[in-house]
């Protein structure tokens, strides 16, 4: 029997506590980073101690492809009196092949909760600085990404229309492989939260 996603999350959050307590120990680490200036200012310690939390979250991610183990999360999302409960990918864990399948089915009820939450709200594409952009322009979006996303403050909503890999999509050197458009909706600018 294969550990869930749930013990595997505390696993790896044990061994992150062990390693940062000085528990753990990695002797190679000077000789990984081929930056001589920069591994002297950051210390053996301080090195050691990031490369044995990288080491050990692959083996994390090697153990969730063999025995396909999600890294698949589920978090609840409350605005304005409404709430909708979504999966997310954990930012610690890998995704395993059917965790895309699972996000690109939960689309449409984000896409719903989105619809009826909106009411009201001026509609913003992310970026410094945001710009306004139309309702249609929006459908635009969502009709060529894979799957969606969001997110709130008390005041705005966050939509992520994604595609690509799930653990790449937030990164902008995956491009256009892999990404996401940003949205927020807000009564007026938005606040400048990075989303």
């Amino acid at each position: 029997m294969s550990y869930t996603t749930e013990q595997l999350l505390d696993i790896l959050d044990r061994e992150i506590r062990a390693t940062w307590k000085g528990e753990r120990l990695l002797l190679s680490s000077p000789h990984r980073l081929d930056h001589p200036v920069v591994a002297k200012a950051l210390g053996t310690q301080k090195l050691s101690k990031v490369y044995a939390i990288q080491d050990f979250r692959a083996q994390i991610h090697e153990y969730q492809q063999e025995h396909q183990v999600s890294g698949l999360v589920w978090y609840t999302c409350r605005f304005q009196g409404r709430s909708i409960q979504l999966p997310e990918l954990h930012p610690q864990l890998a995704a395993i092949a059917s965790d895309k399948v699972v996000l690109i089915e939960a689309k449409q009820n984000v896409l719903n909760f989105w619809r009826d939450s909106i009411a009201g709200l001026k509609l913003w594409r992310a970026g410094r600085p945001p710009t306004a952009i139309s309702r249609d322009d929006v459908e635009h979006l969502i009709s060529q990404t894979e799957w969606a996303e969001i997110d709130a403050t008390r005041t705005e909503l966050y939509l992520s229309l994604c595609w690509g890999n799930p653990q790449e999509c937030h990164c902008d050197w995956a491009r256009p492989a892999s990404g996401c458009e940003r949205i927020i909706a807000a009564p007026a600018e938005p606040s400048g939260i990075k989303v």
